[in-house]
């Protein structure tokens, strides 16, 4: 599974993207993988490793940075 879909929930803080302001989640997001699967906002399995990281949620699959610089 690829962890393609609508972003519904902050990746960073779990919150629903339409509610408040995520430009600290947005800063953040350039430092450390995501947190929380956009797609559900249950919590990912985060593994980081010098070349970079991936995060598994239970429901949507695998994400990864060489992904995500895509």
């Amino acid at each position: 599974m690829s962890g393609v879909g609508r972003a519904v929930f902050c990746d960073r803080c779990g919150a629903p993207t339409a509610e408040g302001d995520h430009a600290r989640c947005a800063r953040e997001r350039d430092l450390e993988p995501p947190r929380f699967c956009p797609e559900c906002a249950r919590r990912m399995v985060v593994q980081v490793d010098p070349f970079g990281w991936t995060a598994r949620c239970s429901r949507h699959g695998t994400r990864s940075s060489a992904a995500a610089e895509r």
